[in-house]
């Protein structure tokens, strides 16, 4: 007896099992299980009275919030694929990625209707849009008033696991974005790993610090459910606000980048005092410091565990998960060995780091080669790009373009990505490792290092530094800093000070932003 394996399994559970238990927190608004999903039938019955059916997209450009979560639930449950797009975008990348998607609805945010409204004549093949909040123009759906009016009765299709669920579109730093098609098996295979590795008790509260478009939240709109757990909605990230909703909604749970935790690290010494411990931290999306997870662990009292993936990968494939011999390292030992990817999810398939020549690399934690992976978490492709999907997986493993090294206890550190390992004299030099060393200095906050155009060697490393708030710090005093714990090559050859770095939507710093922006004043 096969039953497709689906995240909305884990909808059919939880509103069965926990009916009045509280599903969602946004702002003054709370909702049982049983309400939130009459919620969501209501607009699955009216997606359908719209015309949507199983296939289409329907696109969503919306912060944290209830009605965003929703969708997640009320789109697939009807066929339909969900788009969660990148609301910190601009109108040109939004009218990109609804152009390549070709969405029968278009759901917006309230911040983001003026945004659409100037291009929605043009967008042909839009059949409606939806004003999630706020007044509706005309023209525009009232999400509320269409919610109300629909019956909770809607017409359930048969949904296969290979079916998809969402296409997330990556962040497009280098290129157009791409439009990543997750699968059903995919979120489900996601959602149970990330349950067996980090459990969640029923009950728990998971605060929203991770945008719900990145990945679907790394799967966190259906694994929360899954674990009968409470969504605890944060529409904008400040470290003030994190505190707050930490200690009044009793969280006990949060996923975020490195550059949120640093955030959540130097937030007002007052609030973050009093901030409640034993919070349980998933952090991804670029690789943290060891200096990062050892301020929040030994400031805050939180516990951090370092996952890795890809949004093409539904998205954990990694997982630093704890060793015995944990329990005797010292703080620094301990952030140090969190700070590395780890192993394997037992649910998410075979990863290896492979060569030059696809050979394995030995486990001497020095060895760099590129991380390929193949498993049920791995997406079924590019939408509408069969060239990019055929370069992305080839001869059945899927390249992720991330250099790394698997150390003698078979734990995978990532480098860097291959594009910004820093060849200088022939010598390879980790953009990461020396941002790390960087950020062990007091006064350093956050730091990028790139790799730049040297006449004797090739490429040379180039720091880009933002202190902390009233510390102060020299070029040479950083410079001797790194040269007391490298080597003397990897040492940057020019440190530059900043008061902000370009980063993503997602918190990745955008390093070809600071290429272009050194090689530029060189050129004047």
């Amino acid at each position: 007896m096969d039953v497709s394996l689906t995240p909305l399994e884990f909808a059919r559970r939880a509103r069965r099992i926990y009916p009045h238990r509280e599903a969602v927190v946004d702002g003054a608004r709370r909702f049982t299980y049983a309400q939130f999903f009459e919620r969501c039938d209501r607009w699955s019955r009216a997606l359908q009275d719209m015309g949507v059916r199983a296939g289409d997209r329907v696109v969503v450009i919306a912060p944290n919030t209830h009605r965003l979560l929703e969708q997640f639930y009320a789109v697939p449950q009807i066929g339909a694929i969900v788009v969660p797009l990148n609301y910190r975008l601009t109108a040109t990348d939004f009218r990109y990625m609804i152009e390549h998607c070709e969405p029968t609805v278009v759901c917006v945010h309230e911040d983001f209707i003026g945004t659409l409204e100037g291009m929605r004549g043009e967008l042909a093949g839009v059949r409606h849009f939806v004003a999630l909040s706020g007044a509706a123009a005309a023209g525009w759906v009232d999400y509320e008033h269409a919610l109300a009016a629909a019956s909770p009765q809607f017409a359930p299709p048969l949904i296969a696991e290979g079916d998809v669920i969402a296409i997330n579109y990556t962040s497009g730093t280098t290129s157009r974005p791409k439009g990543v098609m997750i699968t059903h098996r995919n979120a489900w295979m996601n959602s149970v790993g990330t349950l067996i590795h980090h459990p969640m008790a029923v009950g728990e509260r998971y605060l929203w610090t991770l945008p719900m478009f990145h990945a679907n939240g790394w799967t966190f709109v259906w694994t929360v459910t899954a674990a009968g757990g409470t969504h605890v909605c944060l529409a904008k990230v400040d470290a003030s606000a994190v505190y707050a909703l930490v200690n009044r909604e009793q969280v006990s749970m949060l996923c975020a980048a490195p550059t949120v935790l640093i955030a959540i690290a130097n937030g007002p010494a007052a609030e973050r005092a009093g901030v409640r411990g034993g919070v349980r931290v998933l952090t991804a999306g670029a690789a943290p410091a060891a200096a990062t997870i050892k301020r929040i662990e030994g400031e805050l009292g939180w516990v951090v565990t370092h996952v890795y993936g890809l949004t093409e990968t539904a998205p954990f494939i990694l997982v630093c998960e704890p060793r015995p011999r944990d329990a005797q390292a010292t703080a620094d030992e301990s952030a140090s060995h969190k700070a590395r990817q780890g192993v394997e999810l037992i649910t998410s398939g075979e990863l290896r780091v492979l060569d030059h020549e696809d050979a394995e690399v030995p486990a001497d934690g020095a060895t760099l080669g590129e991380i390929v992976v193949r498993g049920n978490v791995v997406m079924q492709g590019y939408y509408k790009d069969p060239q990019a999907t055929a370069a992305a997986l080839k001869d059945g493993w899927f390249h992720t373009g991330d250099a790394a090294v698997v150390h003698p206890d078979g734990y995978v550190e990532i480098r860097d990505r291959f594009k910004d390992v820093i060849i200088s004299g022939g010598e390879n030099i980790s953009s990461i490792e020396l941002e790390g060393v960087l950020l062990l200095h007091p006064a350093v906050l956050e730091a990028a290092v790139v790799g730049m155009a040297h006449e004797k060697w090739g490429e040379t490393p180039v720091a880009h530094v933002v202190l902390r708030a009233g510390a102060q710090a020299t070029a040479e005093q950083l410079r001797a800093h790194c040269r007391d714990q490298l080597a003397g090559f990897k040492v940057p050859s020019a440190v530059h000070f900043v008061a902000e770095l370009p980063k993503t939507a997602t918190g990745k710093i955008q390093k070809y932003v600071l290429r272009k922006q050194h090689s530029a004043i060189h050129r004047q």
